[in-house]
């Protein structure tokens, strides 16, 4: 059955775990435990980068970042590559954008038809960003992201809840009379929950001092990278109360964001196309938020690299049921065209799981891979350039660095990640053909070489908006006092 409608939520740095319908206890997330309920919720989707931009317009290309030299957060996107919009719009549709996209370059639609409310951040690589006050730096990975943190109330959230504001009322604008002409095509990109991880002070304190402590500690063989990360980014010695106001404002950040979705939800049954409409909820990455000692995103543990995916339509997914292969937000992409009938994108790596959403028994891949590359240069990485990739078939998970031993776990045997079994001559045969798929047409010092080309170019157009300051493109325009912390 071919779908109409298509309604896209799509969060920022949601950790799949904190969510009742992934088996978080504590945390009120009603509306994504309706999706799950009343369609599927998929326990082993990855993103494609654990970083922001990368996993983003890998998700847009159906391409991995490598097939399309796009590994940082400041890496432009190439306007002649299609995205799964220009395949919608292909189809007859006229795609919408309400809130993110994190594109930065001067195409700021990519293949939307029509897009408001726009970024928080530069598009221009070089101009300046906007002041984030009392929480600076609270966004970024180091040290004042678990200093500043707690009560108060951050532009992101602000800018979230214009953006569902727009959203509904879009869906009441709009959505009836496209579904009638042959359907429309909405997401709403949001900010949250990333950090800052500060939340609204009533929300805060129904979760401060009730979310427990991190269950996973460095290991002892802790992998050198991360233990490199840990202290480099300052949370290697982060104070134990500020750990616990992080986590609190992180579980509040998520309920805030499930209250968001119910609203959007909400809207489609005021227009009567709740049950007429593919709802698909995910986010570009997770959040560590203290386990193992690490905070934000970067690794392919499965608190970073797996992320939230639930779809419901009512009649033609089945309700209440799980799907447990692996799979791919690059497959989302291709999976979205399929079910509402859009052509296929040209050269994707992303195969559509939809006849396998709507029936268990149908076959998917089975296998999916996550990279991490960046430079230098961005000042969060240490100064320090990585080239990472990992693999996930079955119930195994392969990841190789370009320094440092490789990782390998047996995710039904343990789902924790504890055990290394990279170096027990029991799974050698294992870890060498993983290893041969991972690296088939990914080489690290190809990569490497690529993006030090890339730096200078970047470089050149930095300078230019440094000096010119070329007008920024669907902005969102935010008072730095917006920003407070209630301590």
């Amino acid at each position: 059955m071919t779908v109409k409608n298509l309604l896209f939520v799509f969060s920022d740095q949601h950790a799949k775990r904190v969510a009742g319908c992934y088996g978080d206890p504590l945390v009120s997330t009603p509306n994504m435990d309706r999706l799950a309920a009343e369609g599927l919720a998929f326990d082993a989707a990855y993103c494609p980068s654990p970083i922001c931009v990368p996993s983003r317009m890998a998700m847009l290309t159906s391409r991995w970042p490598y097939r399309q030299a796009c590994w940082t957060n400041d890496d432009i996107l190439p306007s002649g590559l299609p995205t799964w919009l220009h395949a919608m719009g292909a189809g007859g549709y006229t795609p919408a954008l309400i809130g993110r996209l994190h594109a930065i370059g001067p195409d700021q639609l990519h293949g939307y038809a029509e897009r408001e409310i726009g970024e928080h951040s530069p598009n221009t690589p070089g101009n300046p960003r906007q002041s984030m006050g009392v929480l600076t730096s609270a966004n970024d990975p180091e040290p004042r992201s678990i200093a500043n943190c707690g009560p108060g109330h951050s532009a992101y959230q602000a800018k979230d809840d214009a953006v569902t504001d727009a959203a509904c009322h879009w869906i009441a604008r709009n959505a009836a009379t496209q579904a009638a002409a042959g359907g429309f095509c909405l997401t709403v990109g949001l900010m949250l929950p990333h950090p800052p991880y500060v939340a609204e002070p009533d929300v805060y304190a129904r979760y401060y001092g009730k979310v427990p402590p991190p269950r996973l500690a460095p290991p002892d063989d802790e992998h050198p990278f991360f233990r490199w990360w840990r202290h480099d980014r300052g949370v290697a010695a982060a104070p134990q109360q500020a750990i616990e106001r992080a986590r609190a404002a992180y579980w509040a950040l998520v309920e805030h964001t499930d209250r968001l979705l119910g609203r959007l939800i909400d809207a489609l049954e005021a227009a009567g196309l709740a049950d007429d409409t593919l709802i698909v909820y995910a986010s570009d990455h997770g959040d560590h938020v203290g386990e193992r000692g690490l905070f934000w995103k970067h690794t392919f543990y499965e608190e970073s690299a797996s992320v939230p995916l639930l779809m419901r339509l009512p009649g033609v997914l089945p309700a209440g049921q799980r799907r447990a292969m692996p799979l791919n937000l690059i497959d989302l992409a291709a999976t979205m065209l399929d079910a509402l009938g859009a052509p296929a994108l040209p050269n994707a790596d992303g195969r559509s799981f939809w006849p396998y959403a709507q029936d268990a028994s149908r076959a998917f891949g089975g296998h999916t891979f996550c990279e991490y590359c960046t430079d230098p240069v961005p000042y969060w990485t240490g100064g320090r350039a990585v080239q990472q990739r990992m693999i996930r078939r079955g119930r195994h998970k392969l990841s190789i660095y370009d320094e440092g031993p490789p990782l390998l776990f047996d995710l039904d045997a343990d789902p924790d990640e504890q055990t290394n079994l990279a170096t027990d001559p029991a799974f050698a045969a294992l870890r060498d053909g993983l290893h041969a798929e991972l690296t088939a047409g990914w080489d690290p010092d190809t990569i490497c070489r690529q993006m030090k080309k890339a730096r200078l170019d970047k470089d050149i157009l930095a300078a230019w908006a440094n000096t010119v300051r070329p007008a920024e493109q669907y902005i969102w325009h935010f008072d730095a006092d917006i920003n407070r912390l209630d301590l």
